[in-house]
């Protein structure tokens, strides 16, 4: 019986209960987050490569 009343204290007992909601929404962040990242570098690294390739076939002009 004891073991019962604990059981059932434990269950409506929520002291805890905002501790957990901000671990969940805070993994949630971190995980688009990190999504979104990913997602944007394959784009910027693209951009990049772009970028240095146009540059590279820029000629210098030695006077004005």
């Amino acid at each position: 019986m004891k073991l019962l009343k604990s059981a059932l204290k434990l269950k409506t007992d929520e002291s805890g209960a905002i501790t957990v909601d901000w671990v969940v929404l805070t993994a949630a962040i971190v995980s688009l987050s990190i999504a979104v990242m990913a997602a944007v570098a394959t784009g910027v690294e693209n951009l990049s490569n772009d970028l240095d390739t146009h540059l590279s076939g820029q000629g210098v002009a030695a006077t004005f």
